[in-house]
This record gives structure tokens, C-alpha cells and sequence, in this order.
């Protein structure tokens, strides 16, 4: 049985928490009095369905089961996690997580409020200890970031368990230790969306070309490496004390104005809103949300293959959905990678590139080889398997944006050898084959060797089973070989 998250408030941050649970294989319940809350919710889920599977090199589990509550308390109930997401008013605040703790006892309930404190939301509710502060950031369903806020108030085992649950469904919940207004980041947010406001203002810059310093610049080292890390660097071989000797002086001189506020008038709104509309005007929100998700999937993906930032969060998350694939053995072949093709992947024709067929059987490779046992844990041991040879076939053509799914048979196995049939399909449409001999190797002698024990012994029943299914027709086909 699907366990079940509660939302409470489904606009953007809601609908974008709803699609995180629901991809993960939560069941999800929302209520929302907005009459147009389905629609907004069901065009935030459609962006998720084509985003966040792209991140994983595991199948997700089966999509959780969404349904709208006609009330709170229809919403909350057998919840095991409620998030409430409504707007930024400390009343109204109030008023719902009373009206949820009549029908929760001992749920965790996370608000995703930006700016109060987890202190705050606890005035005069019925049981303060399970309310706290789960701060994400938009799209919900892509960033991992969550800033858990608790309170001296807080349980802190509810806490923890809280905590559990957002890595569960792929989130990086970053405990904040001592409660402070709009928490960690939104505090960076606020002084660098001050200093821009008096950019424009005084004629500097134009909305565009703040966003250009931005993107172009040390928007690309924060993704990656956050502040101090940068600056360390900065500081080049003697590190962060050189840095700050050097760079230090300069608080004391007048660069901004962070102690001053403009003055915030239709003057500025109109300036900033027209310039706005002459940057980005041309794309509707969901173009813009679309393009948004492809470039965070890209640069979030880079990352993942270098186990680093936010990447290193995707990795993690992978293996857990790893351990919920279905067990073996059954004669069938096994489901082992979902892809999309993204832009990297394809050549000048537009069609997913010769390299990428390989790429994505190596994907599948490697899921069957955490699946036996034979995981980055297994090779920091000194073994692993090898690639002796492969054969690809490419049977139909892929174009950008592509869903991929990645099967493999185990065509037979001893103790030093594995020899796998995999099929990447495009829906039903098997779009290559790759066959593969991989063999057993401590690396340290530089020479094959048997397997260890366990993961032969997680190797059999896959290899049994497959026994039973007929052997691919193109299995052991030399290349240029006539069909038939």
C-alpha cells in the first residue's frame, strides 16, 4: 500500500511539492478551495512527468494516486506527511494548521513559508512539536534544496523523521540549526534582489543585463560550488586566509547599499515590469518554465556524472529507487534505466547520436551491476566488471526529448564472465540492442578473477530465469551480417 502525503494549498510551491510526492510513489491528497486548483496542479504534474524521471538512471517507482479533498480533514487522513503550502499570512497560517491538527495527532506538518519562523507558525496551536518549517525551492519537483526550520519546541526524533522523508522522495533537507527570519537563503536572495532594485533604479543596468552578470558569471560557480568554496579558490594556493586579507578592506568601502531600501513606488514597478516585458515577453510562463527545466536537467545532470553539488544529491536518490526495483527472478526481462534524450545527446540531424545508443546501454549495464552486488562500493574493493566487447545495433532513430527505457538478459554467466542482451525502446519500439561480454577483473592484478560469492549468488536467479525466455534473434550477430 502507496503511503500518502497531505498538501495543503496547491499553487506553484504546492502543485510543485504534490508532483514530488506523486513521482516518488506517494499517494497524494490537496486541498485547495481555488476552483481552478486541479488545472493548475495538473499543468505543474505535466512539466514534472517530462522533467524529473530525466534526472534518474533508475526507473521511478509507479506514479502515486492524486486525488482533491473537499476538506482539510478528508485531505489529512492516514497521512503520513502533511506540507502546507498556503499563502504568506501569518493568520491564515494559523487558522489551517489548527484546522489540520484537528485531524492529525503526531503527523509531521511542514510549512513551506519563506519568511516566518517555525516559532511563529507554533503560537496557540494544539501541539506546536510536530509543526516546522520545510522551505523548498521553485520547481519543487527539480531542486532538491528544502530548508527544515524546527523550534526549541520541535520533536526533534519528528524532526529527523521529517528529515528522512524528504531524501526519500529525492530532496536535500538542510537542517538550520538556530531560527531566523526568511531562514538561509532567501536571507542572500533578499540582498542581491535589493542591490538589482537600485541597478535599475539608478539607470546602471536594465533587468536583462543583471541577469546576464548573473548567468554568465557567478551564477554558474554558486550552482556548482556555492560561496565560500568559490572563494576559497579565489584566494588561489594559500586559500581562504589569503582571500580575505585581500579582499576583506573592501567591506568598508560604499559598493552597496544593502543598508538602503529604494523607494518602492508605480515609478519603479513600472520601470522594472517594462523592462521585464521587453527581456522576456516573448515566452509565455509555461515556455519559460519549460526552458527553465531543460537547462536545470543539463546542468543537473553534469553534475550527477561528476558526484558533486547538487548532482551528488541525484546519485544518492537513484539508490534508493534502486532498491525498490521488483525483485528477481522472473522470466522477463528486466527494467533497469528510464532516459530522456537531452540536448547533448544529438547530432546535427537532430536524431539522438551514434555514441549515445552506447551510453545508454552502459546505463543499463551499470544498474544491473548494482542490482548483483557489483556497485562503486564492490570496485572500491579493487573488483569490478569490464567491458570485453559489445555489439550495437541501431534499429530506429531517437530526437531530443525522447523517453528511453533500458532492458537487459542475461544471456548466460560463470564465475568470471557476464554476457547481456540489452534493448533500448522508444515506448514499445526497441530502438538499438546492445550486446555485451563483460568480464570479472581485480584490478590491482590487472587480470580476471571469480566473482565474489554474494554476487554470484545474486547473479543465478537473474541467469535462471532468463534461461526461460527465448534467446534474441540478433544475439551473436557479427557486424554487416544479412538478417534472416
Amino acid at each position: 500500500m502507496a503511503r500518502k502525503a497531505a498538501i495543503i494549498g496547491g499553487g506553484v510551491i504546492g502543485g510543485g511539492w504534490a508532483a514530488r510526492f506523486l513521482l516518488n510513489g506517494w499517494d497524494v491528497a490537496v486541498f485547495d478551495p481555488d476552483p481552478e486548483a486541479e488545472r493548475k496542479i495538473g499543468e505543474v504534474l505535466a512539466n514534472a512527468r517530462a522533467a524529473l524521471p530525466a534526472l534518474s538512471d533508475v526507473p521511478m517507482p509507479p506514479e502515486g494516486r492524486l486525488t482533491f479533498a473537499g476538506s482539510i480533514t478528508e485531505a489529512v487522513e492516514g497521512a503520513e506527511y502533511i506540507q502546507e503550502s498556503v499563502s504568506e499570512r501569518l493568520d491564515l497560517k494559523h487558522r489551517i494548521l489548527a484546522q489540520i491538527q484537528q485531524s492529525s495527532h503526531g503527523v509531521p506538518i511542514g510549512s513551506s513559508t519563506s519568511g516566518f519562523k517555525p516559532s511563529e507558525l507554533q503560537e496557540g496551536a494544539a501541539d506546536p512539536s510536530v509543526i516546522f518549517v520545510a522551505h523548498p525551492f521553485n520547481p519543487v519537483y527539480l531542486l532538491p534544496l528544502a530548508e527544515v526550520v524546527p523550534s526549541v519546541k520541535s520533536d526533534a526524533k519528528l524532526i529527523e523523521n521529517a528529515k528522512e522523508i524528504l531524501r526519500q522522495i529525492g530532496m536535500f533537507p538542510l537542517h538550520v540549526r538556530k531560527e531566523i527570519d526568511a531562514h538561509i537563503a532567501d536571507r542572500f536572495l533578499e540582498a542581491v534582489w535589493r542591490e538589482a532594485l537600485w541597478l535599475v533604479k539608478d539607470g546602471v543596468a536594465t533587468t536583462e543585463e543583471i541577469d546576464e552578470a548573473i548567468r554568465m558569471g557567478f551564477g554558474l560557480r554558486w550552482g556548482q560550488m556555492g560561496l565560500f568554496e568559490t572563494y576559497r579558490i579565489a584566494g588561489g594556493e594559500a586559500g581562504m586566509k589569503h582571500f580575505l586579507a585581500q579582499f576583506g578592506p573592501c567591506l568598508t568601502w560604499p559598493w552597496t547599499k544593502l543598508m538602503d531600501v529604494p523607494e518602492y513606488n508605480d515609478e519603479l514597478v513600472d520601470l522594472i515590469a517594462g523592462q521585464s516585458d521587453a527581456q522576456s515577453g516573448k515566452y509565455t510562463i509555461r515556455e519559460l518554465e519549460r526552458i527553465r527545466d531543460g537547462n536545470l536537467i543539463g546542468f543537473m545532470r553534469v553534475l550527477k556524472d561528476r558526484d558533486w553539488g547538487a548532482g551528488k544529491v541525484l546519485k544518492e536518490h537513484d539508490k534508493r529507487l534502486a532498491a525498490l526495483l521488483p525483485e528477481p527472478p522472473k522470466a522477463e526481462v528486466l527494467e533497469l534505466a528510464q532516459m530522456q534524450v537531452l540536448p547533448g545527446w544529438i547530432d546535427y540531424n537532430g536524431h539522438m547520436t551514434e555514441s549515445r545508443y552506447l551510453f545508454a546501454g552502459t546505463m543499463v549495464c551499470d544498474n544491473l551491476l548494482r542490482l548483483i552486488g557489483a556497485d562503486m562500493d564492490y570496485v572500491a574493493g579493487g573488483h569490478s566488471y569490464f567491458t570485453a566487447e559489445n555489439h550495437v545495433i541501431h534499429l530506429d532513430e531517437a530526437k531530443l526529448g525522447d523517453h528511453l527505457t533500458g532492458t537487459v538478459q542475461v544471456l548466460s554467466y560463470d564465475e568470471k564472465r557476464l554476457h547481456a542482451f540489452i534493448r533500448i525502446l522508444k515506448g514499445e519500439t526497441v530502438i538499438a540492442t546492445v550486446e555485451q561480454m563483460l568480464l570479472h577483473v581485480d584490478m590491482k592484478a590487472g587480470k580476471a578473477c571469480p566473482a565474489a560469492p554474494e554476487v554470484l549468488a545474486r547473479l543465478k536467479p537473474i541467469a535462471e530465469a532468463h534461461a526461460a525466455l527465448p534467446r534474441p534473434e540478433s544475439a551473436g550477430r557479427h557486424v554487416g551480417q544479412r538478417k534472416g
